[in-house]
């Protein structure tokens, strides 16, 4: 099982949790680097350094990207993945907040493409639900679940055509999993087709502060 790792604290907050994932760096699919709801306004000193140790130690870069639902305009995003080329030497692009619905498939199309010839050369789409069809096709990982243990555990189902995607293409985001039960939300994505997950213990508003068990070694 690999990992994906969003780690939304800054290197200044907790130097410790970004020493950690530099030295599991290759345990992770990708690390997803997000300065400032993307890359900011300006180079951030913290966010090169540890870009550049993750790097060093062959972790994939993943530059955040809002798309705000389709909502956002595509030049926008795009001009986000160039900053990240330019300021952290990312090699890809995770798209969030994608908009699941049929008649934006075209949409996410183009802005895929785009963003691909800004220099990414991995597309993570997360769109935290199944998609429509056509979706999985246009990245190379699409986040097909993202929200809490509870549910995840109690009432995620997937349709049928799912069973028919590459589990290495799918992933499952999983927040609020009792440190004891990490081992079992990796097992669980495993058996429902995902061959890269992230289950953390931390919860809302960002439960991506802090790393997984799974990564850190107490929750293999």
């Amino acid at each position: 099982m690999s990992l994906l790792v969003p780690l939304y604290v800054h290197p200044a907050e907790d130097p410790d949790a970004w020493r950690r994932l530099t030295a599991s760096a290759d345990r992770v699919y990708g690390v997803v680097l997000n300065p400032a709801s993307g890359p900011g306004v300006r180079p951030d000193p913290a966010f090169t350094a540890v870009a550049g140790a993750l790097r060093a130690a062959g972790a994939r870069l993943l530059g955040y990207v809002d798309t705000d639902y389709g909502v956002r305009d595509p030049a926008e995003a795009v001009e986000d993945m160039r900053r990240f080329r330019e300021w952290y030497a990312v090699d890809g692009c995770f798209l969030d907040r994608v908009t699941t619905a049929r008649e934006s498939l075209a949409g996410c199309r183009r802005l895929v493409r785009a963003v691909r010839r800004c220099g990414a050369r991995t597309v993570v789409l997360n769109p935290g639900a199944h998609p429509a069809p056509g979706y999985t096709r246009l990245a190379d990982l699409t986040v097909t679940f993202e929200g809490p243990w509870t549910v995840y555990a109690s009432a995620f189902s997937r349709p049928a055509r799912a069973a028919r995607e590459s589990p290495g293409r799918l992933c499952h985001l999983v927040y609020g999993v009792p440190e004891a039960l990490v081992p079992l939300a990796v097992r669980t994505a495993h058996d429902r087709g995902a061959a890269v997950c992230g289950p953390v213990t931390g919860g809302l508003p960002n439960p991506w502060a802090g790393l997984s068990p799974a990564l850190t070694g107490t929750g293999r």
